[in-house]
């Protein structure tokens, strides 16, 4: 009698431990969103034109190849003035699901951007020679959206 007691509270127990600890687990306000690849930008003076007519021919029609394979989410170009000689000026920015997504694609990503640029190995150095005169990459980042709003399950 003794045992089924023990036995009844055990199970008992075992079924409610859960059910409470799902119970009290805080649901945080906000969760993770997608992942930006954020490149900062210095255009060199006298040559700003240059590198705007490359973004919106070159540059856009990669991303717009990218987005149409469902590699990319979305992207934008933004611009600011710079306070300093060294600040950046443009911020290109790459929107993906998530980190896992953009590193398991890259390789994927790169060949739809080679053919949606008609390109090869000698046009690419090429273009990266020219951009180089237009302006200086001053940094790179990663970094992950946060959507202020609680994870829907």
């Amino acid at each position: 009698m003794k045992t089924n007691r023990i036995l009844c509270l055990a199970m008992f127990a075992t079924l409610l431990i859960p059910t409470l600890l799902a119970q009290t687990a805080p649901v945080r306000p906000f969760h993770d969103g997608p992942v930006w690849e954020i490149t900062f930008v210095k255009v060199k003076p006298g040559v700003g034109l240059n590198y705007m007519n490359y973004l919106a021919a070159d540059w856009k029609k990669e991303q717009e190849a990218l987005k149409k394979a469902n590699l990319i989410l979305d992207y934008k170009v933004i611009q600011t003035e710079g306070h300093g000689t060294t600040d950046w000026d443009l911020m290109l920015m790459t929107e993906f699901k998530d980190l896992a997504t953009m590193e398991a694609n890259s390789d994927k990503a790169e060949a739809i951007a080679m053919q949606a640029l008609s390109s090869d190995d000698k046009k690419m150095i090429q273009g990266y020679n020219d951009r180089a005169e237009w302006r200086e990459i001053v940094g790179n980042r990663l970094a992950r959206e946060i959507v202020l709003e609680p994870k829907k399950q």
